[in-house]
This record gives structure tokens, sequence and C-alpha cells, in this order.
């Protein structure tokens, strides 16, 4: 947006990882307490501040700031209001919803259907997906072989991959359970950090695969280590949006294992090579995987179809010219923003 034209800043608590990373790249950073709505003093900043700021947006994401930030933008009289709906779960309330902000960005249709389901007015809700930069995530020749050198893979070894925070919903659990019945050549690299390392570590040794598991551990660099990968197994079983390490790996075009998480299926209708399984079914994922890597030699015509249908609805570009549209629809444009 920023490179648009338009002004932007972030409303953030103070000591964020958002609020670093968004301070490196050169943001406005203002703070507000958004632990929670009975915080009186933190309404009463956040209404001086946007009353200071007068911006034309105002984009929320979470429940407490969807209520402090959605309730205040309406009473500043700012022009749009939108909140961001990013996980697939039910919703607490639809109030909140429906009273403060005129639209709503759902990440995925599932999630659409789901807050519909649940009271929120459809005519609010608009579907789009985080965009992911198509230009960054593709295939290097020399990434594939710096990456498997460094962590000691053979040429015969079949890399099955997964990019993600570490959390429990992410499934990596099951990923463990799955490889010790597997061929010693199948190898598992999962790239990320987050607080459920312990926990897969503990899965990864009950199942007696270290030798085969790679943990990397978090990394700014995810778009190198899909060029390593020969499959994809993407384990996440609940609450997710369409998640974006899903869609950056789909733009490899890559053999891919995942689960039926209704938001995830959405992309599938692009993908030419893929299994689908139930969380926890082992037997099953042995089963798509051993299937699976025989498809490993890539036809790049193909792998470029997948790609260009992925980002035609799924990347950077394509979001922003979404919700640029959207923002004009609801009298916004660069001059009224910047």
């Amino acid at each position: 947006m920023r490179k648009l034209g338009f002004r932007t800043a972030l409303i953030v608590r103070e000591g964020a990882e958002l609020a670093r990373r968004c301070g490196e790249e050169g943001f406005s950073l203002y703070y507000i307490d958004f632990s929670s709505k009975f915080n009186v003093p933190a309404w009463l900043k956040l209404l001086r501040l946007l009353w200071q700021l007068k911006p034309a947006v105002v984009n929320t994401h979470s429940s407490e700031d969807s209520w402090m930030a959605g309730c205040a933008a309406r009473l500043c009289g700012v022009p749009l209001i939108a909140r961001t709906r990013h996980v697939l779960a039910p919703v607490s309330s639809a109030f909140s919803y429906n009273a403060f902000p005129h639209i709503i960005f759902a990440c995925s249709e599932a999630i659409a259907i789901q807050i519909a389901e649940q009271g929120v007015r459809r005519e609010k809700i608009v579907v789009q997906s985080t965009g992911i930069d198509e230009e960054r995530f593709q295939f290097s020749s020399r990434d594939r072989e710096d990456i498997r050198r460094k962590y000691g893979l053979a040429d015969a070894d079949v890399l099955v991959g997964n990019v993600a925070f570490l959390r429990h919903y992410k499934g990596h659990e099951f990923i463990a359970r799955t490889a010790e019945s597997l061929p010693k050549q199948f190898k598992f690299m999962i790239v990320g950090g987050g607080n459920g390392r312990a926990l897969l570590e503990e899965a990864i040794a009950k199942a007696g695969v270290q030798d085969r598991f790679i943990l990397t551990g978090h990394r700014e660099d995810p778009e190198r280590f899909f060029s390593a990968m020969d499959m994809i197994f993407f384990s996440s079983y609940e609450t997710e949006g369409i998640s974006q390490s899903f869609i950056q790996g789909l733009l490899y075009g890559l053999p891919l294992l995942t689960c039926r998480t209704p938001s995830i299926l959405e992309p599938l209708e692009f993908v030419r090579t893929y299994r689908l399984v139930d969380y926890g079914d082992v037997a099953a994922a042995t089963k798509a995987l051993l299937e699976l890597s025989t498809h490993t030699a890539q036809d790049k015509g193909l792998v470029q179809r997948q790609r260009r249908d992925i980002a035609a609805k799924y990347g950077l570009k394509r979001m922003m010219e979404n919700i640029v549209h959207v923002y004009r629809d609801h009298g916004v444009s660069v001059d009224s923003a910047s």
C-alpha cells in the first residue's frame, strides 16, 4: 500500500514482533495496549490517536483490537473500517462484526461461509486471502544444491518438507508418526520456529526417527528451502485460513499431501499432483507419500501452468488489485488516503 502511494501506519502493542519488523522497514508506529477492551486509558489514547491521524481506512485483525479500534474508528468518523478474519474457528459473537466494520476480509471462502452462518451479514464479507509474492517464491537449482548439501542429503533421498510455525494445530506430530512407517530414504524437513518445538522433538524421538528429521528453526529465507524439497506434507488440521506457506509451496509445483482442512482444499483446483488424508491416518499418509514419490520428476510446463493459476488468484499483485478495488468501491482512493 505504501508503494502505491498510500499513507500507512500500524497501531500495535509495545514490544510486539510486528512493531520491531515494521520499525526496521520505516513504517510509522503507534502503541496501544489491546490486552483488554475494558482498559479505559487505552480507549482514550486510541480515540486521541485516530482523531489526530484522521485515517481513511482502519483495518483490524483480532478480537480485542477489533472491538476497540472498530468502535473508536466509528466514533471518529473513519470513512472505511475493515476487519480481517484469518482463522477458521467459531466467532464468539457476531455483534462486533456487524456493528463496527463496513467490510470484512475473509481469508478463505470457508471462513466466509462459517462467519455468515454465525450471523455476520454476508453482504459485508469479501473473500481475500493473504497475497504471496510470486516473484520471490520460485525454484532455484542452486538453492536446491546448497540446502541439500548443507543438511547432508543424498541424491537418492526423498525429502518431504513442511514450512510452518511449530504449533500444535500444525499437526507435525502426525508427520513424525508417518515417518516411522516409511523407508529409510524418506527424510523430513520442517522449516520454522515456535513454542511447539519441544513437543515435536518428543514425538520424533518417540517414533525413533531422529536420524531422518531436520528441524531448521526459524528462517527468513523459506523460499530457498522449498527448492530443496521433493514433496510437501501439509499436516495442519484446524483453524487455518489459507496458510501462506501452503500457497508458497504450491508455487513450486511439488507433489502434495495435505489433510482435509476446509480452507486448504480451496486452492487444490489448481494443483496437478496431490493426495488427501484425514489427520492422524498414518496408513493412508504412508501410502500417499509412497505414491507421490513416483511423481517427483517435474514437468516444467505443468509446473509453470500451476504457478500461473495460483498467482492469478493468490498472488500478491492480485491481492493488491482486489483491495484497491474494494477501497475504491467504498470511496477511498490513494488521493483521499495519502
